[in-house]
């Protein structure tokens, strides 16, 4: 399979990603003050992962250098993808922050990032789980970063469509 390399908005003709999750900066030549200017050969940058897993890499214009997560970078040059908070992310499909390639790559809302894979808790839904001191089900739904009580119920399933009633509200 072919590797394929697009420049990255706002470094065109500094730095490339490819489809393969790779960073790679171009041949350019260098401002050296009054010491005249230096050739750069362009080469693949070796990616470091921040705290949390995901591959970073430091690109440098006019001096400054910013550090972009290589997974960012893909879905902005391959999948028009315009960060925008919260609203909508880069998910990696198979949970693993290092696997950076196309298609492992997807856009999906911050709810639903929140919710995939849910693994450990009570319920098999999201937004519901086992109160103990009630001995009921309870669904509450976080909104702005603050969780909403929906309420108590005795099925886990009626708590289920109550926060999918809310979620609806919200959505609207």
């Amino acid at each position: 399979m072919k590797e394929t390399w697009k420049d990255i908005p706002g470094y065109e003709g500094l730095y490339q990603v490819s489809d393969m999750g790779r960073v790679r900066s171009l041949d350019r030549t260098v401002s050296c003050g009054r010491w005249g200017s230096r050739k750069h050969k362009g080469r693949v940058l070796k990616p470091s992962p921040d705290t949390n897993g995901y591959l970073m890499v430091g690109l440098s214009k006019n001096g400054k250098t910013k550090t972009q997560k290589i997974h960012q970078l893909v879905a902005i040059s391959f999948l028009n993808h315009k960060p925008c908070g919260q609203k909508q992310v880069v998910d990696h499909i198979d949970n693993n922050p290092q696997n950076n390639i196309l298609d492992n790559l997807q856009l999906i809302t911050q709810r639903e990032n929140a919710s995939k894979d849910k693994t450990g808790g009570t319920s098999k839904y999201v937004g519901v789980y086992w109160y103990k001191n009630y001995q009921k089900w309870k669904a509450s739904i976080t909104i702005n970063g603050k969780i909403k009580h929906v309420g108590y119920f005795n099925d886990e399933y009626d708590a289920h469509l109550a926060y999918q009633n809310e979620l609806a509200k919200i959505s609207a």
